[in-house]
């Protein structure tokens, strides 16, 4: 009797677990090359570096506030977030134009997942634009000179902006599989920019859009921007959840799970809208009273040389530099001006508003000067110009009002000790003109120039310094007192009188000698 021995049949199945995530990261990677490798994203890299390499050389910014950098590194990523849009949408469209949808049925990769891959092939761009912004940040802030302290919320706002373009780039291919959806959608969101939020002026209809720059006069400290930072970027983070799962839930993933976060994301993103929708916070509006008017409250003093500057607490850093400007007027100056101790004091105004240009009334403390927050360029010669008519006229009211020959004594002051005086004399004026008539701008106040003031003062600041120097201290007296003639003040410092100044002095002579013209 034989014996059949019978083996059971074994199952035929896979010697590997399916691993569909797998599929979906390797297919986010190719999704991630095919992107940089087009035109425009190549462009704008390429643009994005060179802005900031323009910006890193721009000799401007050695003295950047902080607080306004951080809003500064939100412009380009809008460039790149246009560009990984239009990217993305084709990305997603292209099996419709090759014609290739068909086979995709074949596949263990769901439309879903797909959907999620293409989601993910926005990280690179994103993670570039971060490292971007972390870089132009983050040379700012080593900058000797930066002021103020910068805010984690409003950095974030750049890669948000070019995740979410991605995220609704994909969207919009699962919504409207057309390549002319994206420049559509654009085109009405420029429209609902420009001609339905801008004309409200209005704090909530402002905030709904990616990225809020809003320019401000002058540097103010960061406590007094009131800006709601913090919530915007849950804002956006918010949108981009909604967006990106939208996309999903379109493409098949109708589970439990993908319904549940969807209405997490629109929570969060209503949060983040109500949250930034407030407007100004009653304690900033306060904030901003209290410093205008009594800014001694908040400042600290800090003593150079036989001087006092108080600043602040952002920019104590900074008294060093404008000791420097104080030495170099003074060591020109003759009489008790040269060893005057004054007290330069920081003064803002943001009483109305972080966009208003109000000027700041001049200081009738005799021996005080005023300096604003932003520093460099420009304000390095103005800053001169407050000092030296403070040495003149003994008070920045007084220095304000001057309209006479003194003019001709202060400007040389101001101007005299810089390496390119008559660069110097350009910035200060208001027409970036050497001649003719003019204002000349200070922190507080301007004043008017005339042209035969002009003339003398140019002329003065084309000679070397030495020469110069010499009769100012030694005619300080005649010089700085209102009753010298202009045509006096150019003989003492051995500049030809014209025929403009002999005639102002025959027609103020029935005026005691003042030829003051406004």
């Amino acid at each position: 009797m034989s014996t059949v021995l019978e083996t059971p049949a074994r199952a035929v199945g896979p010697t590997h677990p399916p691993r569909p995530w797998a599929a979906v990261f390797a297919l986010a990677r190719f999704e991630a090359r095919e992107l940089r490798m087009t035109v425009s994203f190549a462009a704008i890299t390429v643009l994005y570096v060179a802005w900031i390499v323009w910006q890193v050389m721009e000799r401007q910014g050695d003295y950047p506030i902080l607080q306004d950098v951080d809003r500064g590194t939100q412009a380009m990523p809008i460039l790149m977030a246009l560009s990984v849009m239009l990217g993305v949408n084709r990305a997603v469209l292209r099996s419709r134009r090759c014609d290739t949808d068909r086979h995709f049925g074949v596949l263990a990769v769901e439309p879903w997942r797909r959907t999620v891959a293409h989601v993910l092939s926005v990280v690179p761009a994103v993670l570039f634009t971060a490292v971007c912004v972390t870089v132009q940040f983050t040379w700012a802030a080593l900058k000797p000179g930066a002021a103020g302290h910068g805010s984690p919320a409003e950095l974030a706002v750049g890669p948000l902006t070019v995740l979410l373009a991605g995220a609704v780039g994909v969207l919009l291919a699962r919504l409207v599989p057309s390549v002319t959806a994206v420049p559509l959608f654009l085109v009405v969101l420029l429209f609902g920019q420009v001609f339905v939020a801008a004309p409200s002026d209005s704090d909530w209809s402002t905030w709904l859009g990616p990225v809020v720059t809003e320019s401000t006069a002058g540097p103010f400290p960061s406590d007094l921007l009131g800006r709601p930072a913090a919530w915007h970027a849950l804002y956006l983070v918010g949108l981009v959840l909604l967006a990106a799962l939208l996309a999903v839930l379109v493409s098949g993933g109708r589970t439990g799970v993908v319904k549940a976060a969807v209405g997490g994301a629109l929570a969060l993103t209503l949060v983040g809208a109500v949250g930034q929708s407030g407007g100004t916070p009653a304690a900033t509006t306060a904030a901003r009273e209290r410093m205008s008017t009594t800014p001694e409250k908040f400042r600290s003093c800090i003593q150079h040389g036989r001087s006092s500057y108080c600043a602040f607490p952002e920019w104590t850093g900074r008294t060093a530099d404008w000791a420097a400007v104080v030495d170099r007027v003074q060591n020109l100056a003759g009489g008790r001006a040269g060893g005057e101790r004054l007290t330069v004091e920081q003064r803002i105004d943001a009483r109305y508003g972080l966009d208003s240009d109000a000027a700041l009334a001049p200081s009738t403390e005799p021996g005080h000067v005023t300096v604003g927050t932003g520093w460099g360029g420009n304000r390095v010669p103005e800053f001169a110009v407050a000092v030296a008519s403070v040495l003149v006229a003994g008070d920045e009211k007084a220095g304000s009002e001057l309209c006479d020959a003194r003019l001709v004594t202060v400007m040389w002051l101001a101007l005299g000790g810089e390496s390119d005086p008559m660069s110097a004399l350009r910035d200060v004026r208001i027409d970036d003109n050497v001649s003719g008539s003019s204002l000349v701008l200070s922190p507080t106040e301007p004043f008017v120039m005339s042209a035969e003031q002009t003339r003398i003062v140019a002329e003065l600041l084309q000679r070397p310094r030495y020469s110069v120097a010499g009769k100012v201290k030694a005619k300080w007296t005649e010089l700085t007192s209102p009753r010298t003639s202009i045509a006096r003040v150019a003989q003492l410092l051995g500049v030809p009188a014209s025929t403009a100044s002999d005639a102002a002095d025959s027609d103020s002579a029935d005026s005691d000698g003042d030829s003051c013209e406004r």
